[in-house]
């Protein structure tokens, strides 16, 4: 194969690295393209690389016409335009692959380098995550050693020298791109769109469907990282509020129409039933993007979350949300008190009916059960605190259990779980206790958010996972409000309190290197997750106040973009001056025997003396002599002792009096 290799002529075998360096670039898209898309455009690189190998001609304009017309036929099909992010980059990505195959001069090879490095900032429209960061570096090593190979000479340069001087120039332009990212003013986010695929995985949703999904896929993906200030909440205190679930159909939970205004003010309605006390927990939240206008807090905050660019209002029900999708990485600040009381205190009558609405037709033998704990004396003079107590106590002694695979509930969700399979996941769970709680008319709603997570040894940072995702009960209590009750803990007491969590079955190599290392495997997940944070927060959530904040460490008293803007002009005026006393080092450097003969020959030029440029100083002494005689004797005898301090070392005299001589000559004219 190498010696093949070997053989090829110097096109083919720069084609068939350029090819590799292409389908290295597009590698990341194949799971955002459709499936033609990546199947085409393999085939066309596939061919292309063939006819390098064997040395066949290429094809001709009408299978490049046909090609064409069939991808736009497809784009269209596909996405009902070829406008737009994901239309755009399925054509770019094609257009590249089919330009390969009229490869004939080098300015096809130029459009092709730089269709290469657009397609490969389109990566960056899907993920800007660590990964593709790296493999876009090596693409674009790649691509730089292609374009370099280019402009080299004739014959079979080693693809080494080419890549040699890439990464050289890389190298060199790293300062300047740092610069840049530091100082440059940050504009909003580019970027596309992630799409929502959280269906049959842990995670947040709208809605809750209960008893749908027979088995839940534990997604070990990170939600949020969130790092204190001070002293970190228990396990069991750390509940991040999501949407709030109070419309149940018998299957499907919803939120309420959220009661806001017709625009985003920070004094939201529901605020003014809120009341907190005690000091407040300070953190800072980096969150994943959800495509979701969510603010995920802990329990709860008061305050609007300090979130750049973004206007948020907190809903009657405590959740905060914002005035658009997070499609970006985001990291906000936020004070949340744990010790809080929300909604009406001493009546509900008017202000929470919807809390107690149940469909009608549903979970009869649910509804029975609430009328007989009703009408038992000690839970009647117990009131509703006491029949709360006796829904956990029936959970924790009924045999019922935590699991991941429950199977298929029917329309009767609540009377399943409570009489027949006594098992699920905190959905479930949940679901059921709010239904029971209703049905003995005390008001409950569904609270969906996360619950615990870990800490990094590595990094210090709280790490919540979308496996940590958990759904939970309110009830109301006169006097007390709003109270949040969690039925699992009832169920699976270390899921809250010791957080053992449930394992999704693991692959056979995986499960084999954990059982060999399992310290080791959990000490380089931590530091993988580390790196990735400390990629997260430095450049991928390095914002507009992390810029001005830069200028306040470094001495500004209230920066501005005017202060940014004076920084980075003088620093390309600072860049500049170094570059020009570079420049004159770099001259001094020079023959300074060369550039003292190359004096000589300016004067004698002005004196009207034609002179070949690779004149010798001995011939140059000769022409002076045949032109001038006598009168010039000295200017060639000062000719004759540059020749010989240049080709006799040994000859009297040195170079720094020959130039101090060249001033004192009396030249012709």
């Amino acid at each position: 194969m190498l010696e093949r290799l070997n053989a090829l002529p110097r096109d083919s075998r720069d084609t068939l690295f350029l090819l590799l360096v292409i389908g290295w670039v597009m590698l990341p898209q194949v799971a955002n393209l459709p499936l033609w898309c990546s199947l085409l455009v393999a085939a066309v690189l596939l061919w292309r690389g063939w006819l390098a190998w064997v040395s066949r001609p290429l094809p001709g304009k009408w299978w490049l016409v046909i090609l064409l017309a069939v991808t736009v036929a497809a784009t269209l099909a596909t996405h009902r335009t070829v406008l737009g992010r994901d239309a755009g980059v399925t054509m770019l990505v094609v257009l590249l692959a089919l330009k390969t195959l009229e490869l004939r001069a080098r300015r096809d090879a130029f459009v092709i380098f730089f269709l290469g490095f657009f397609t490969m900032l389109t990566n960056f429209f899907f993920s800007q995550s660590l990964p593709i960061a790296a493999a876009m570096l090596i693409g674009l090593l790649g691509l730089l050693t292609a374009l370099v190979n280019a402009h080299m000479p004739v014959g079979k340069p080693p693809l080494a020298r080419a890549a040699r001087t890439a990464a050289t120039m890389a190298l060199l332009g790293a300062p300047i791109m740092a610069v840049l990212f530091v100082l440059f003013p940050r504009l909003a986010p580019l970027w596309g769109i992630p799409g929502d695929a959280m269906a049959g995985r842990s995670g947040l949703s709208v809605t809750m469907q209960v008893g749908t999904l027979a088995t839940l896929a534990l997604d070990d993906s990170i939600a949020m990282r969130i790092k204190f200030e001070g002293a970190v909440p228990p396990q069991q205190e750390l509940y991040f509020r999501g949407p709030v679930l109070s419309t149940f159909d018998g299957r499907e939970w919803r939120a309420l129409q959220p009661r806001l205004g017709s625009r985003f003010s920070p004094v939201p309605q529901g605020a003014a039933q809120l009341q907190v006390a005690g000091a407040p927990v300070r953190y800072e939240v980096t969150m994943e993007p959800n495509n979701r206008p969510w603010l995920l807090v802990m329990d709860a905050a008061a305050k609007p979350p300090v979130a750049p660019g973004f206007e948020t209002m907190m809903t009657s029900e405590l959740q905060w949300v914002a005035n658009r999708p997070v499609t970006d990485l985001l990291r906000y600040r936020v004070e949340s008190h744990p010790v809080f009381r929300s909604g009406p205190l001493n009546s509900a009558v008017a202000v929470l009916p919807e809390y107690r609405d149940l469909p009608a037709g549903f979970n009869p033998r649910t509804l029975q059960l609430a009328g007989e704990m009703m009408r038992s004396p000690e839970l009647e003079a117990g009131g509703p605190p006491a029949r709360v107590q006796a829904a956990l106590d029936r959970l924790r002694t009924g045999g019922y259990r935590y699991t991941l695979e429950p199977g298929v509930y029917g329309s009767n969700t609540a009377d399943e779980f409570w009489f027949d399979r006594k098992e699920g996941f905190c959905e479930h769970i949940a679901s059921a206790f709010v239904v029971l709680m209703r049905a003995m008319d005390i008001p409950a709603r569904v609270v969906t958010g996360y619950q615990g997570g870990e800490i990094n040894s590595v990094d210090g940072f709280w790490v919540i996972r979308q496996s940590d995702a958990h759904a939970w009960a309110e009830v109301w209590l006169r006097g007390r409000g709003w109270v949040r009750v969690d039925p699992t803990s009832s169920v699976a007491p270390g899921r809250t309190g010791a957080f053992q969590r449930l394992v999704a079955p693991r692959g056979v190599l995986a499960t084999a290197f954990g059982n060999v290392s399992p310290t080791l495997t959990a000490n380089l997940r931590a530091a993988w997750e580390a790196v990735n944070n400390s990629w997260n927060q430095w450049v991928l959530n390095y914002t507009q106040s992390k810029q001005l904040s830069l200028l306040k460490d470094i001495g500004f008293e209230s920066p501005s973009w005017e202060d940014l803007s004076y920084v980075l002009l003088g620093l390309i005026v600072f860049v500049a001056l170094c570059g020009a006393a570079w420049t004159l080092w770099e001259r001094s450097q020079h023959d300074p025997w060369l550039r003292l003969l190359a004096r000589a020959r300016k004067r004698l030029r002005l004196a009207g003396l034609d002179l070949a440029p690779a004149a010798a100083p001995r011939q140059m002494a000769s022409v002076v002599t045949q032109r001038f005689g006598a009168q010039a004797r000295a200017v060639a005898d000062w000719l004759l002792r540059l020749e010989a301090l240049r080709y006799a070392p040994s000859h009297d005299g040195n170079l720094a009096g020959l130039q101090r001589e060249f001033k004192r000559l009396a030249w012709p004219r």
